[in-house]
């Protein structure tokens, strides 16, 4: 599972980069295509999914655990 934390930090790390230099270009004065804006959406995606993931195991863990001393 830990492959998991390793991927949501890096795909933090690459959804920050792309954001930034989004912001760069707009400061610098260059005016990005449309599809540039969209990039962001394919790593926040991602980090939605597996932060959903690594939200909820605790919970499952614990859920398989008490399933095991009842039964």
């Amino acid at each position: 599972m830990n492959w998991i934390r390793q991927f949501h930090r890096w795909l933090s790390i690459i959804f920050t980069a792309v954001v930034a230099a989004i912001f760069i270009t707009l400061g610098v004065g260059v005016e990005p295509a449309y599809w540039v804006y969209l990039m962001p959406l394919i790593p926040l995606a991602l980090l939605m999914l597996s932060g959903l993931y690594l939200f909820a195991l605790p919970y499952a863990d614990r859920w398989r655990s008490s399933r095991r001393r009842t039964a």
